[in-house]
């Protein structure tokens, strides 16, 4: 606390002004950094059509609550069916025994097996590649590589028997069983990619939450849109990856509608736990430490007041508009209180909020308000009254509130100082 007196500036003011003095007492600081934050929920995944087909049941609509596990949708698609028959129907030849195309050798025969092995896999790749999600991306690309990798072993060992038998050390029993067997390895692969894309007709709800219909723009999110592309080079289908479909526009969802490639069906939220996203200046990062408290605002309900915690603290830079560096911290959304004391309502994820982050409180230090502290350069004065006459004196500062700061040395308790109006005052004027 600081009492506060309006005395006129008796010499030296010419200006005019009236400098308030002010005590300096012992009090509390709270330190805040105030940043701009958007609403997030939990978990967010858009469930998408992994082949072309139609919308035979839709079981929600926007705004319906789901457990994990729920039927949301079915698509039917006579074409990822016939390509799985065709998948079978592959795999079983070649577990049968694939015939030589009579005059090529063995050796030619598994170089070219090779040749359409490695355009197959890189085609897999570069489709994979392009989906979006993150971590159905990796699935993807791991499953392609697990593949790539079977093959890899059992073409070593085909070309080993073709060697053998080369050299009268083996017999063409083996070799063929060698090829033989690497071909079932891409048959068997094209096989469980399109069981996949069937499975994926029944769109399922990933963990519990809050249905829209539709999502937003982008390509495939699902690995199960691979049915296809692993190579094979007796079933003589055709590899690649459903091409992006649009977003799926809420209002052409229903029963009968039909749907392209990876069209978003329905997307699911999970708002368990809503978490606040704020970018913050590198100079405030430091003093931010995970479990710190802080206080939210919405844009859309300005007269309540959230709790909040801070849940993690990034690590990696950000450059904002206006060139400076940021970095992003997330805070765990706590109850809301009106003015009148009443719960407020859940905001919804994608709402604007300012957060203010409290990241230094001290009780029982110095303070002087923020209007008595002078900068110059790298130095911080503040005008102290001794003998009736300004004296400017440097301090140094501790946590930094709003309305007060904390005076870690440069000023004693009980000293008489300048608190309004400090920019005006002279050194030597008197102050009475």
């Amino acid at each position: 606390m600081l009492t506060t007196a309006l005395l006129g500036a008796c010499s030296g003011g010419g200006d005019g002004e009236r400098p308030r003095l002010g005590t300096v007492e012992r009090g509390p600081v709270a330190e805040v950094v105030e940043a701009p934050a958007t609403l997030t929920a939990r978990a967010n995944v858009t469930l998408r059509s992994p082949a072309e087909g139609t919308i035979t049941l839709l079981r929600v609509r926007d705004g319906d609550r789901v457990d994990k596990g729920d039927v949301l949708a079915r698509i039917d698609s006579p074409a990822a069916r016939e390509q799985l028959d065709q998948a079978r129907e592959a795999d079983r030849r070649a577990d049968l025994g694939a015939a030589l195309p009579p005059g090529p050798s063995l050796g030619s025969f598994g170089a070219r097996s090779d040749r359409i092995a490695r355009r197959g896999f890189a085609k897999a790749r570069q489709a994979a590649r392009k989906i979006p999600d993150p971590k159905d991306r990796a699935k993807a690309l791991a499953e392609i590589a697990e593949a790539e990798g079977d093959y890899a072993t059992v073409a070593g060992a085909a070309r080993l028997a073709v060697t053998r038998l080369n050299t009268g050390l083996g017999g063409l029993t083996s070799a063929l069983s060698a090829l033989g067997a690497s071909s079932r390895v891409q048959t068997g692969a094209a096989v469980r990619a399109a069981e996949r894309t069937v499975d994926g007709l029944v769109l399922r709800a990933p963990f519990a939450g809050v249905v829209s219909l539709g999502g937003p723009a982008g390509g495939n999110g699902s690995s199960s849109a691979l049915a296809g592309l692993m190579p094979s080079s007796l079933s003589g289908l055709t590899g690649g990856l459903s091409l992006p479909g649009a977003a799926g526009d809420p209002s052409s969802i229903a029963t009968g509608v039909p749907v392209e490639p990876g069209a978003a069906v329905v997307t699911v939220t999970d708002v368990s736990q809503l978490r606040l996203s704020a970018d913050i200046d590198e100079s405030d990062i430091l003093k931010i430490k995970r479990g710190g408290e802080a206080e939210a605002a919405f844009d859309a309900l300005p007269e309540a007041s959230y709790g909040a915690e801070v849940h993690s603290v990034g690590v990696t830079p950000s450059e904002n508009s206006g060139g400076g560096v940021t970095y992003r911290v997330q805070l765990t959304l706590g109850d809301g209180v009106l003015p009148d004391g009443s719960a407020a309502p859940d905001p919804r994820p994608g709402m604007s909020a300012i957060v203010r982050l409290t990241v230094r409180e001290v009780e029982n230090v110095l303070v002087v308000p923020t209007s008595a502290v002078v900068s110059s350069g790298q130095d911080s004065t503040v005008w102290v009254v001794e003998n009736g006459r300004a004296v400017r004196r440097t301090v140094v500062l501790g946590a930094e509130g709003e309305a007060s700061v904390e005076v870690r040395s440069g000023l004693a308790e009980g000293d008489r100082i300048v608190v309004g109006s400090a920019d005006s005052v002279r050194p030597g004027q008197e102050l009475g």
